[in-house]
C-alpha cells in the first residue's frame, strides 16, 4: 500500500526525487521550505527582493546538486545550509559594492514585515513598528551572531542543527547566540521600557 507523497518525510522525498526524478517531491520540498527559508533570509539580509532570489537561487541549486544530499544529515539541515551560504555570499557582495561605490547614497528600502494578524489599527501600527524596530536592530548584530540567533530564535532550530548548519562545534553556537542576544537587547533597550 503506497501512500501518497505529501505523506513523506523530508527525507524520504528527497531519496524519491534523487532516485526516481519524481519532480512531485521536488514541489512539496518547496512548498514546505519555502517561507521558512524566506523568513530566514530575509532576517538575515534584510531586503525582500534579495531574499526573493536567494530562496529561488536555493531551490535551484538544490535541484542542480539534488545527488550531493547524503541520507545521514537531515533534509532541513542541508537546506538551510546552502541557503545560509548563498545569503552570506549576498552580504560579501553588498560590502564589496559599498566599498567600491563612488556615490554612497543609496537609497535604503526599509524593510517591512507582513502583519498578517487581525490586530485593532492602533496595535496592529504598534506592532508593525516594533518588528520593524526589531529586523532594523537585528541587520546591526554582526552576521556571524546574527545567523544562530535567526536559526535559533526565529527558525526555532536546535543547537545541534544550527551546529551542522554552520559547521560550529556547539559550545561555539551557544556562545555566539548568548553574544547575538546581548548585541540585540542593547539595540532594543527602547522596546522594553514600554
Amino acid at each position: 500500500m503506497n501512500k501518497p507523497l505529501t505523506e513523506f518525510s523530508d527525507e524520504e522525498l528527497i531519496k524519491e526525487f534523487q532516485d526516481c526524478n519524481t519532480l512531485g517531491a521536488y514541489e512539496i520540498l518547496v512548498k514546505r521550505y519555502k517561507d521558512p527559508l524566506m523568513n530566514f533570509v530575509y532576517r538575515f539580509v534584510g531586503d525582500r527582493d534579495v531574499c526573493t532570489d536567494v530562496v529561488q537561487d536555493t531551490m535551484i541549486k538544490f535541484y542542480l546538486n539534488k545527488d550531493s544530499y547524503r541520507s545521514f544529515a537531515k533534509f532541513s539541515t542541508w537546506i538551510y545550509t546552502i541557503a545560509g551560504n548563498l545569503a552570506k555570499n549576498e552580504l560579501k557582495r553588498r560590502r564589496r559594492r559599498s566599498i567600491l561605490s563612488l556615490n554612497n547614497d543609496d537609497d535604503e528600502k526599509t524593510p517591512q514585515i507582513e502583519d498578517k494578524s487581525f490586530l485593532a489599527p492602533d496595535r496592529a501600527a504598534d506592532s508593525e513598528i516594533k518588528n520593524e524596530m526589531i529586523q532594523k536592530a537585528l541587520l546591526k548584530v554582526k552576521p556571524v551572531y546574527r545567523e544562530v540567533v535567526v536559526l535559533r530564535d526565529i527558525q526555532d532550530l536546535s543547537y545541534e542543527e544550527i551546529s551542522e548548519i554552520t559547521g560550529l562545534a556547539i559550545g561555539t553556537v551557544k556562545s555566539r547566540i548568548n553574544r547575538g542576544r546581548a548585541q540585540l537587547q542593547k539595540l532594543l533597550k527602547s522596546i522594553y521600557r514600554e
